[in-house]
């Protein structure tokens, strides 16, 4: 029976899943630095963790005291990793040398410190704003029924704004991938981006970012792995379709 093919890769751990080896061989030492205002996460163990081999590998752990937590974790090239909560993913952390701070807040968690630490997350940023404008158009209708518009013009002007929305985040999306190509952050974002699927399959904006992208980009293990099954579960759709 021909089925459709999954990515083993959880959406929780997707941010963290671009690099398929890191612990041979690595020397240079990377420090984490971390504070957080939640009262809740006082006395909780948080790790740090890469995804290699099929599996997320914790690289350090740290117990959260009076607010504070730090890592030291080896890494001779420049990885995505995930800073998990238990088996909970929370946040991207880019290890790319010198010293990461990460914040972790009520209304916003955020790294800074390094170069493509600042660029992952002005990118976060501006994508959470447009996923803010789209997630209070709802609201924004019940506000508009209640004021007695009519609901086909208001789902028109909705729909319209939506649409609006959704292109500009693609654009912002391709965009960023785009200019980074040859850096950790492209296909880290790329798997951030496809995270949402139900299963890998291609869109005409996936289409576009593979039809652009670099060698490097196109031999990074999850890209290939997401391409892959995407072309096998067309094919399969496609072999189902004639079979009806």
């Amino acid at each position: 029976m021909n089925r459709i093919k999954y990515l083993s890769v959880s959406v929780v751990v997707v941010a963290a899943a671009v690099v398929t080896s890191l612990l041979a061989g690595c020397k240079k030492p990377v420090a984490v630095e971390g504070t957080t205002t939640i009262p809740a996460l006082e006395g909780r163990l948080l790790s740090l963790r890469v995804y290699s081999g099929g599996d997320m590998v914790a690289l350090d752990s740290s117990r959260v005291i009076h607010g504070r937590f730090s890592f030291n974790v080896p890494a001779d090239s420049v990885v995505m990793a995930s800073l998990f909560l238990g088996d909970e993913s929370v946040m991207p952390v880019v290890l790319d040398g010198g010293t990461v701070t990460i914040s972790l807040g009520e209304d916003e968690n955020r790294v800074s410190g390094t170069a493509l630490n600042d660029s992952l997350y002005a990118f976060i940023r501006q994508k959470r704003e447009i996923d803010a404008q789209l997630s209070e158009l709802p609201h924004r209708e019940s506000q508009m029924i209640l004021e007695g518009l009519d609901h086909d013009e208001i789902l028109a002007q909705l729909n319209s704004e939506a649409a609006v929305l959704g292109a500009q985040s693609d654009a912002l999306v391709t965009k960023f991938i785009k200019a980074h190509m040859n850096d950790i952050l492209g296909p880290g974002v790329f798997m951030i981006a496809t995270s949402s699927f139900p299963y890998p399959y291609l869109t005409p904006q996936i289409e576009e970012i593979i039809t652009l992208a670099s060698d490097e980009f196109k031999a990074n293990a999850y890209v290939q792995d997401f391409v892959r099954m995407a072309r096998e579960n067309a094919e399969k759709e496609s072999d189902k379709s004639l079979g009806e």
